[in-house]
Order: C-alpha cells, then structure tokens, then sequence
C-alpha cells in the first residue's frame, strides 16, 4: 500500500480540534439541561436530584478535560518529563474507578518523557473506546535498557475495533478523519520518536498494542 500523504498542520489541529468537542458534547450538554431543569424545579428532593446529575456531569467533563490536556495539549510545563502520578490521575478521570472499566495499572518509574506519555494516553483512549460495554484496561511501561516500553491491553464482553482507525495506525492512503486522527497521531509519534508500535490481529479476542520508544 502506498504511502499516505500527510494532513496539511492546520486541518488535522481542526480535526483534532472536532474530535475533542465532540466528546466533550454529551458532559457539557448535561450540565445545561441540568441547570434549565434546576431553574424551573421547586420540589426539595428533585433539586436534589439534579444537583447531583450536575456534580457528575462536571466531574466528567473536569476528568476528560484533564486528560485531553496532557493526551493532546502541552500540559506538564517544561520539562522532559510527566509525572507518573499525573499520567495515572489523568487516565482515571477518563475511566473513573468504578466504572465499565477495570484498571489495571503498571507504570514503573517516578515519569514518562512527554512522547512516552502522550503515546500512552492516546493508546488507553483508543483502547478503552473500543470496550463499549467495559472490561479489564491493562496499562504497563517501563524503561528497559534505553527504551520506554509500553503495553496497553483491552478486553471485554464486547470489542468494537474500527478497521479504519487500525489501517490509519499503519500507513493507509486513506485521508485523516475526526474518526482516525487520534491513530494518525500515535502512528506520528512513534515515527517522529524512533519508536515501533505493535498491534494485536484482527482476529484476537482482545485488543493490545505494545510500542517501543528510545529514550536517548
């Protein structure tokens, strides 16, 4: 297959851009109609209710905001490096415990260096998306003799892969969607990093990537 031409920096930023919006619709959506609905109630025990849709809809929009900013944004200062413990605060306020989701965390090290991190947040998204009905979200990484090594590993009762987002991680002819832009830029980073990027096949029961970025 031919090799894909790459997306003009500012179309796929807007890409990224209606991506983000997009799922910051439905939380943002609930915090207004739980305000309208707050506004019109005087029952004690409804206001209650809808005070409480509200504290969720905002931890939920607070929890993706937080993990867009480091997944996607320049979140973490000026250093080399992010903290691990923002990595794993970031990934439990997409999946929060409790959730659909099982999280299995094994991160060794005090940081990530920023490709590293924003490598391994985007594969957690990825993967934790395509388990509608939840499961176990395996995430490890370790720095193993010069190299950040990271596995991301899904599985559950249902496993929903889309095969464009998987040619996308690959080298696809196809253009850059809303749909695949998050894969164009996994496959971007590794590129760009030195790194390799591993898939589990198609006809797996489960869903695991595993990529090797050189620290030096």
């Amino acid at each position: 297959m031919a090799q894909s031409t790459a997306p003009d920096p500012i179309d796929f930023a807007s890409l990224l851009c209606s991506r983000l919006c997009h799922d910051l619709l439905s939380p943002v959506g609930a915090l207004n109609n739980g305000i309208e609905l707050l506004a019109d109630e005087t029952d004690p025990q409804m206001r209650e209710q809808c005070m409480g849709l509200l504290g969720d809809s905002a931890r939920t929009t607070a929890g993706k905001l937080k993990f867009f900013r480091l997944a996607f944004g320049a979140a973490g200062g000026y250093g080399e490096a992010i903290p691990v413990h923002e990595i794993r605060g970031a990934v439990e306020g997409m999946f929060p415990p409790g959730g659909k989701l099982e999280l299995a965390w094994m991160v060794s090290g005090d940081g990530l260096p920023k490709p590293a991190a924003k490598l391994l947040l985007n594969l957690v998204l990825m993967t934790g998306e395509a388990l509608p009905r939840g499961g176990t979200l395996t995430i490890g990484a370790e720095d193993n003799g010069g190299a950040i090594e990271i596995v991301v590993r899904g599985e559950g009762a249902k496993l929903t892969f889309d095969p464009n987002i998987r040619e996308a991680l690959g080298v696809s002819d196809e253009d850059v969607t809303t749909r695949t832009a998050a894969a164009y830029l996994i496959r971007t980073l590794a590129e760009q990093n030195g790194g390799q990027l591993m898939i589990s096949a198609p006809e797996d029961p489960f869903l695991m990537f595993g990529a090797r970025l050189p620290t030096s």
